[in-house]
């Protein structure tokens, strides 16, 4: 059944991120966190989010995922799984590493999606009443808003390149390397010019000139957040029981 999310407080929709990454973090076995990312994957479709951009956004990673497993057999001892004469690229406790990585990030990647259903100004707000200092929680917020702009910046690089008539996909990788590190640059630099205005226009406004704040709107929980946080925590606490046990 999917939740309405603009009816679930923010707080709830932390709770479970938090949750669900230390859990991602903590379990070593490949069977609970197979099980964790199954869970995951139902809360965010649950939150209202997209199954097929989640899958999208997973797919990209695909290369990124088996880069890990090659680099973490690299540097580990074991089993050869794989092997090219006297050189082994794949080894079972290294493929074993990477796969388990793999997964994490998943989990990770998945669970972020969680806390994006909500506006930003949620989100500060929610911060604000776990009674954590205004300034961070700020930070938290613009580093929200500032990861789509990034990302933006890239692929508007990456198609002005295209437009002249590059064809990425056909280009060696080590050119292909060289040419994503002239794209980073300018990216890189057209955020920290965006950050440098945004700095600007804060300071101008007077933000911290007062110890306090007083919020328009204040959030309170429901009894569906009470219920879906208690849901979590016991969710969490049987995971690890299990993998304790």
């Amino acid at each position: 059944m999917l939740i309405r999310e603009n009816k679930i407080d923010p707080r709830t929709k932390l709770t479970a991120v938090i949750l669900i990454s230390s859990l991602a973090v903590l379990i070593k076995d490949i069977a609970l966190l197979l099980g964790i990312f199954s869970i995951t994957f139902i809360i965010a479709l649950g939150f209202g989010n997209n199954p097929l951009a989640l899958f999208k956004k997973l797919k990209k990673l695909a290369l990124l995922f088996m880069a890990i497993i090659i680099i973490q057999s690299s540097f580990s001892s074991g089993i050869p799984l794989l092997r090219i004469g006297s050189i082994t690229l794949l080894t079972i406790d290294g493929f074993t590493k990477g796969i388990l990585l793999a997964i994490r990030m998943c989990i990770i990647i998945i669970s972020a999606t969680i806390i994006s259903t909500s506006s930003p100004r949620e989100i500060v707000q929610g911060l604000i009443q776990w009674k954590i200092p205004y300034e961070i929680a700020f930070m938290v917020s613009i580093g929200i808003r500032f990861l789509p702009l990034f990302v933006d910046e890239i692929k508007d690089t990456v198609n002005a390149i295209q437009l002249r008539g590059i064809e990425l996909d056909k280009i060696p990788i080590g050119k292909r390397m060289k040419i994503y590190s002239y794209v980073l640059m300018p990216v890189v630099a057209t955020t920290l010019m965006k950050s440098k205005r945004l700095s600007i226009a804060m300071e101008s406004k007077g933000f911290g000139i007062y110890p306090r704040r007083s919020s328009f709107k204040r959030l309170k929980l429901s009894k569906v957040d009470y219920l879906l946080m208690a849901a979590f925590l016991v969710g969490a606490f049987t995971i690890v029981t299990v993998y304790l046990g």
